[in-house]
């Protein structure tokens, strides 16, 4: 088995949290030496499962999944400490200020990880998960208008969170290795949900004009068609084009609206919501979940059953790939890791460490980086990409190489461009609408732009040309795609042997599920995330977007791992990143509570397994929703004290003495919430969540995602940056959701046009004459604009 470029890293992971934990489970998973340094008594995690603390003296599944492999270590030298390559804290940490301890170790990677970021008029407020999705705008873009805003189920955000931190860390060891500087990376859970979860809402909205908000109606919505009842069950689609949508009404015997305007766009059947979902399921639910599923695979429609943990784990792709593998004590099922390397599978899992195993036993490390030199240059300086990708995962990882320095070549064609322009524009009667389409402006920044014909043969060989001076090549089409162009490994490994391939199929490029296409819904509606996601009383519901960048962030791990083994080797290498096996490691811990524990994990709505009473209550005035927080005792206290300084007939309720701890809460929390709601109804939302945080208890507003750029803490961070579009002009578009501190932006460019750099790297990179280009673009090989068009 080839060793990791990244054995020689040693990395000190200072954190309690999902996001910490999952942070360095990647850096484990890519070879990297990892030590929990954690209090005598253990770290929290140790005694965490959803249902309550675990009922032996065992440590919590979650936290051996989290830590496999690793060591333990109570205590910590100052010579431990000081040869780290990188270390993972909090605010708060044993390893006091994270601006501090990066100015004392220079050549360290401090990767501090924080809801909010380390500045900012929301650094020190306190938090929960639900508090923050609402605060990013995340939990405004999810429900019905006529019910309460809804969160993503599952602790999503912190996982997706854990999976940027990753990428930030090994992009600055990147650099630390090759150039000695080390790097502050300021890691923030606000601004992972916002550019996971928000569809870009705020970006769609300047692209409208910036409509008055209280002329339009709530930004919440849910797809259609997407989750419906079946005979046994529930089966997922998304229709995210126009052909998949047709054939989605050939399949329910619906041909007679082909034709009809009103059906073709989501805003028609979303206005129409129940006469279309009758339409919908008065055939749906004559057909069983089976038998849609293969219908629809064979329409091309991405389909998936919508399963629990426990129906996930007997899906026949599932098993056939052998995603799952057993903990190495054989107490619970976990997925592995999701990307494999020149086809080597991951090494089995090694147990979690006992408390401070490793005391006293660390052997002694020298940093891997060089001593500084020269100026700071950008992790992938000098790297050439080129981006055969579409629609968001596969975007959003070369967007990500792309600001991390890398010259990114942003691969179309004319008959074909990126999906994302062509479904997500929206403004069909300006010149030019398909570089309009807000997912597509976002996930393509800092990139040039190419069309190509490659199903011609000059189209074919000019992409070869570029192959050949180029360190990456990334793709995430079905794998009958490139099979159809004779692009595979073989014939790119053989254009050039120094390459590194990276291909993001949906499924993998095996098993029986292997040409069907997925996205970002499909992956939810399969992996349990979406039966994590709703109301009680109410179907799961997909959580709209997360699953995409997450597939991205992981693509981006393996890359980083791979051109390190690429620089150590001198020799390209393969890498597979099936988008599913990404979001099933974000979606781990529901399989993990039913094996280890059988606790099978259902949708609370805005509750949580960590704090009760938690959830989103209405104010006074429109639309004006408080998310509130319980995580322990003392903010009970806090919170019964405020209700009932405003309305002393709340003691009543609020005294009985099953409400002390957390399991009572728990169990009387539906009358919590209609007494909560009372109380929140007649209380100014702004004042409300200024005096509860003033009380230490986490409170947020629930955000109009259409509005987020204006957010005080985002604003402050300078999350949104505003870059020249010559088209949409001076346009908000996000960065990353962390900063180096040696990084004062991130964009440089906006997502270019269709073929607008066409000239520039085919005479510059090719040497294409002006008449060549001149005749290629009368052969429609390369152009500028979609065919037809």
């Amino acid at each position: 088995m080839t060793e990791s470029a990244f054995a020689d890293v040693r990395v000190i992971d200072t954190t309690t949290g999902i996001a910490g934990g999952y942070c360095a489970k990647i850096l484990g998973d890519t070879g990297a030496e990892v030590v929990v340094f954690e209090q005598a008594a253990g770290h929290q995690m140790r005694r965490w499962m959803c249902s309550g603390p675990p009922v032996d003296d065992r440590d919590g599944a979650l936290f051996r999944f989290l830590h496999h492999g690793h060591a333990s270590v109570t205590r910590l030298t100052v010579a431990e400490l000081a040869g780290a390559d990188a270390v993972l804290v909090e605010p708060g940490g044993p390893l006091g200020d994270p601006v501090a301890l990066a100015a004392t170790h220079p050549a360290m990677v401090v990767v501090a990880i924080s809801p909010y970021g380390l500045h900012g008029p929301f650094a020190d407020f306190p938090w929960s998960e639900l508090v923050v999705q609402a605060e990013a705008g995340s939990v405004g873009a999810r429900g019905r208008p006529d019910t309460p805003p809804l969160q993503m189920g599952g602790h999503v955000s912190e996982w997706v969170t854990g999976g940027y931190a990753a990428v930030g860390a090994l992009a600055a060891l990147r650099t630390a290795r090759r150039d000695g500087h080390g790097e502050l990376v300021d890691v923030s859970m606000l601004e992972a949900t916002n550019l996971s979860s928000t569809l870009f809402a705020d970006l769609m909205d300047f692209l409208r004009g910036r409509p008055a908000l209280d002329g339009l109606p709530p930004a919440r919505s849910y797809e259609t068609p997407s989750i419906e009842p079946t005979i046994d069950g529930y089966v997922g689609f998304n229709t995210n084009t126009r052909l998949q949508f047709d054939a989605f009404l050939v399949m329910i015997e619906r041909t007679d609206l082909l034709d009809d305007p009103t059906w073709a766009g989501l805003a028609g059947r979303y206005q129409r919501w129940d006469e279309w979902n009758e339409i919908v399921r008065a055939w749906t639910r004559r057909h069983t979940t089976a038998e849609i599923v293969e219908l629809a695979a064979d329409l091309r429609i991405p389909v998936a059953p919508v399963v629990d943990a426990a129906g996930l784990l007997g899906l026949d792709h599932i098993v056939e790939r052998g995603i799952y593998l057993d903990d190495p004590t054989g107490t619970f099922k976990m997925p592995r890791r999701p990307w494999m390397i020149d086809g080597e599978q991951p090494p089995a899992p090694r147990p979690a460490p006992p408390i401070g195993a490793d005391d006293g036993l660390l052997p002694g490390h020298q940093r891997a980086g060089a001593s500084p030199a020269g100026p700071r240059r950008r992790p992938l300086d000098g790297v050439r990409v080129l981006d055969l990708t579409a629609w968001w995962a596969g975007p959003s990882a070369t967007a990500m190489l792309a600001a991390l320095g890398a010259d990114v070549i942003h691969v179309e064609s004319i008959a074909h461009p990126d999906g994302m322009r062509m479904a997500g524009g929206m403004f069909f009667e300006r010149e030019s609408w398909w570089d309009l389409a807000a997912i597509f402006l976002q996930a393509n920044t800092n990139k040039r732009g190419l069309t190509l014909d490659l199903g011609s043969p000059r189209g074919r060989e000019l992409l070869l040309g570029l192959v050949a001076d180029a360190d990456l090549v990334v793709e995430n089409f079905t794998p009958r795609v490139l099979e159809q162009f004779d692009l595979g490994w073989d014939v790119i490994h053989a254009a050039n042997p120094g390459a590194v391939m990276v291909r993001m199929p949906a499924f993998g490029l095996d098993g029986p599920w292997r040409d069907r296409p997925g996205f970002a819904q499909t992956m939810e509606q399969l992996t349990g995330l979406a039966w994590l996601t709703g109301f009680v009383d109410d179907q799961p519901r997909i959580q709209r977007g997360p699953c995409d960048p997450n597939a991205g962030m992981h693509a981006t791990v393996a890359i980083l791992a791979a051109l390190a083994q690429r620089e150590a080797s001198g020799v390209g290498c393969f890498v597979e990143v099936p988008m599913v096996e990404s979001a099933l490691n974000v979606a781990a811990e529901a399989v993990i509570e039913w094996t280890a524990y059988g606790n099978l994990l259902e949708r609370i709505g805005n509750r949580s397994w960590r704090a009760a009473p938690q959830g989103v209550y209405a104010c006074a005035g429109v639309e004006h929703w408080l998310a509130v927080s319980i995580m322990t005792d003392e903010q009970w206290v806090a919170l019964r004290g405020r209700v009932v300084a405003d309305d002393p007939s709340a003691a009543a309720v609020l005294d009985h003495p099953d409400l002390s701890s957390a399991a009572g809460r728990r169990a009387r929390h539906d009358d919590l919430d209609r007494l909560l709601g009372a109380w929140a109804a007649t209380r100014d939302l702004p004042s409300t969540v200024e005096d509860l945080r003033d009380l230490g208890i986490p409170a947020g507003m629930v955000i109009d995602p259409r509005r987020s750029s204006e957010h005080p803490q985002l604003v402050a961070r300078r999350f949104t940056e505003v870059i020249e579009h010559p088209i949409a002009g001076p346009m908000p578009t996000v960065g990353a959701p962390f900063r180096f501190a040696s990084i004062d932006h991130w964009i440089d460019r906006p997502a270019p046009r269709l073929g607008e750099h066409n000239a520039e790297i085919l005479g510059d990179l090719l040497g294409v004459t002006a008449a060549e280009l001149d005749e290629l673009t009368a052969a429609g090989i390369i152009g500028t604009r979609p065919r037809g068009m």
